[in-house]
């Protein structure tokens, strides 16, 4: 007899989610959402706040109940599998760590749950900490320790069960800017050399598209779009992925369009293919200007003007027009 391609379908290796829904009574907190880390590879959930992004790694955690839909690993459904033991590591926004515990005691409570011998807890522990960077650190209160202290100690932590899946949540939302561009490259490194899937949320650009592979991007508990990192930025799907990196969304050039302010060329005097405008705000970003125009219909769009020097920035009120670079314009559906 014949076998159907259902099947004979091939379990995927990892974490696969198909068809997950969130209810909140009446309202849809999550709906109809297909997910996929493979081992080793890096996804996240990038969309603004309310999208449902923490609500989708409790999902997969185990941690919120599904409405409908699966989680399976390397094809096992986990319906029935309580969150402490579908060796899931899970990273909290605020870390959650235990004031009244050590470091160490910290990064062992996981393993402690796990019944390990004290031997193994302890190798674990300090291992985990060398890991992060905090080799040494052990002994010391998590009272006396900076944000970016804690954070690795929340990252030690769940690390430490050696977990087939890493999720955190907005790992790097609480801290400085500088900070946070440091630890971005030492998770990435880390994350390179563990080769274990992660899965992480935010609604930082630049940490999902420095940290992950693939980016899925969630609107209103909605899949917008799902690609490779590079693709969802030079590409994005719709509108809103289109609006929320940072382009421009413009029919001023004639079809809707999607351009970043850095593809819109300012120019004082007027030329074949430009549209008239108006300045109406000026902001300075460290390395550029960034100018707010509006056209004659009314639309308004964000332009970069990276001359350098105060005075090469048009002031508010000030008539031009824009241009657009070559290849700087993405069609929209």
């Amino acid at each position: 007899m014949a076998t159907s391609a259902a099947q004979t379908r091939v379990p995927a290796a990892g974490l696969e989610g198909r068809g997950l829904e969130v209810r909140y009574g009446d309202a849809v907190a999550l709906a109809a959402i297909d997910l996929r880390v493979g081992p080793g590879e890096v996804v996240a959930v990038l969309g603004p706040s309310g999208s449902g992004k923490s609500t989708l790694l409790r999902a997969v955690a185990g941690l919120e109940p599904l409405a409908a839909g699966t989680v399976t690993w390397a094809g096992e459904d986990l319906r029935r599998v309580p969150p402490h033991r579908r060796r899931f590591g899970l990273m909290f926004q605020d870390h959650a760590l235990f004031p009244h515990r050590d470091v160490a005691g910290n990064v062992a409570f996981g393993l402690r749950v796990q019944g390990l011998p004290a031997a193994e807890i302890r190798a674990r522990t300090e291992a985990g900490l060398a890991a992060v960077g905090l080799a040494g650190f052990g002994a010391r209160s998590v009272r006396e320790l900076s944000g970016g202290e804690q954070q690795r100690v929340a990252l030690a932590r769940a690390l430490a069960p050696g977990p087939r899946l890493l999720m955190l949540d907005e790992p790097l939302g609480a801290l400085d800017r500088a900070l946070r561009e440091h630890l971005v490259d030492e998770l990435r490194a880390l994350f390179a050399r563990r080769e274990r899937a992660v899965l992480l949320v935010t609604h930082d650009h630049e940490e999902a598209f420095a940290l992950a592979d693939r980016v899925l991007v969630l609107h209103a508990g909605r899949v917008e779009q799902d690609d490779d990192a590079a693709t969802v930025w030079s590409r994005p799907a719709s509108p809103f992925v289109a609006r929320f990196l940072g382009y421009n969304v413009t029919t001023a050039f004639g079809a809707p369009v999607a351009v970043r302010p850095d593809g819109l060329v300012w120019s004082a005097a007027p030329g074949p293919g430009t549209v008239a405008v108006t300045v109406v705000d000026r902001t300075f970003r460290r390395d550029h200007f960034r100018i707010r125009v509006a056209t004659a219909t009314g639309e308004t769009l964000d332009v970069a003007v990276r001359e350098v020097g105060a005075p090469a920035a048009p002031a508010p009120g000030t008539p031009g027009t824009l241009a657009l670079a070559p290849g700087a314009a993405v069609a929209l559906p």
